[in-house]
């Protein structure tokens, strides 16, 4: 009798001392906080039931209530529709049902019953986790080979701590799913990865992963490395690419200067006189008297075709062919050459033509006298 006497005492102050309990639920999904008494059989329509939350903030707000045979839940419109009591509060379970969870529904709950002059509470922590937010993948730094680049990974909202995992997405067959070996996490900021001296192999699909105690998110982002020649190489190309184009303009020079040649020779050729090529053939004119060898004199000076140098010549030719005699009659002829092509002809004093007529000269009486113009 005694033992049965200490247990109900030991269970009834440790309902009225009430209990602790912590629950963590993922945001957006269902819950149920316990509370159980057993305070409304003997008397229901004094039966008080009151659900109250403490927020991390400290401030304190009913939740839901049972009083006077009646049920008020809709005491915020943020909790409008989302709370109500999980089964037969009057039999003894006055549990509290919250869907779905909110971030803002995190806290401190209490239930306290209440029946003719006894009560009861029990203390429930309640922990709303947050998925982590899809986080955003970014790459800062040169694609280029030899240099750094950092890979960023964070997600904006979710609860804390949040971890963050790189990794490599194979692609082809053998590819490795490791980061390359050059590579550093920044633990001041844990979504950061430093890829140090990057090479041709480090392109690739890069996944970063966010996760916490509700779950995780992840992200892609693609590397690829660009090749940049060596200070060599580049040195090399721009020198032959110099060499290339003074090559072409130096063929481009010959090729004028030759078109310039064979011009100049296409012109030039019929000016030139060959040495075996046959003299032009003299005509003879005879003037019917001394005022004819005048108007030769006058027409040799006007004409275009004589020259003052084939004049002296054709003297200096009658000379030694016929020595001047006295007592002959005197008659002047003119020799008249052909028009030479290419060559201007010089004008002849008037005054030196007619000296030459006047001069006297001895031919035989066979023969004529001929003067070359």
């Amino acid at each position: 009798m005694t033992l049965l006497l200490l247990l109900w005492l030991v269970s009834y102050y440790a309902g009225t001392l009430g209990t602790h309990t912590e629950i963590k639920r993922v945001a957006e999904e269902k819950v149920t906080l316990p509370c159980h008494h057993q305070l409304g059989l003997p008397e229901k329509d004094t039966l008080d039931i009151e659900w109250l939350l403490t927020d991390n903030e400290g401030n304190q707000k009913v939740v839901i209530t049972y009083s006077s045979r009646q049920v008020y839940s809709n005491f915020t419109e943020e909790q409008k529709g989302r709370v109500a009591f999980a089964s037969n509060f009057l039999a003894g379970d006055a549990s509290l049902q919250i869907e779905p969870l909110k971030p803002s529904d995190e806290g401190r709950y209490t239930c306290k019953v209440k029946n003719s002059g006894r009560y009861a509470w029990s203390n429930v922590i309640l922990k709303v986790l947050v998925r982590p937010s899809k986080p955003k993948c970014e790459l800062e730094g040169e694609l280029t080979e030899g240099s750094d680049l950092t890979l960023q990974c964070e997600s904006s909202s979710g609860t804390k701590p949040i971890v963050y995992y790189w990794q490599r997405i194979r692609e082809k067959e053998g590819e490795d799913e490791h980061l390359p070996p050059k590579s550093r996490i920044d633990y001041n900021n844990p979504g950061h990865v430093l890829l140090q001296n990057l090479t041709m192999s480090s392109s690739g699909l890069y996944q970063c992963t966010a996760g916490n105690e509700a779950g995780k998110e992840s992200c892609v982002v693609r590397v690829t490395v660009q090749y940049v020649p060596s200070i060599g190489m580049v040195a090399g190309a721009v020198t032959g690419m110099v060499a290339g184009a003074l090559l072409i303009f130096l063929l481009v020079w010959l090729l004028i200067r030759r078109k310039d040649k064979e011009r100049y020779e296409e012109e030039e050729r019929p000016n030139e006189i060959r040495e075996d090529a046959e003299a032009p053939k003299a005509r003879l004119v005879k003037p019917s008297s001394s005022s004819s060898g005048s108007r030769s004199s006058r027409s040799g000076s006007s004409s275009t075709r004589s020259t003052a140098n084939s004049a002296s010549r054709s003297q200096q030719t009658l000379s030694t062919e016929a020595p001047p005699q006295p007592g002959l009659a005197t008659h002047a002829y003119s020799l008249v050459r052909p028009e030479m092509r290419g060559s201007e002809p010089k004008k002849v004093h008037h005054a030196t033509l007619t000296k030459a007529e006047t001069t006297p000269s001895m031919i035989p009486s066979q023969s004529r006298a001929f003067q070359t113009v």
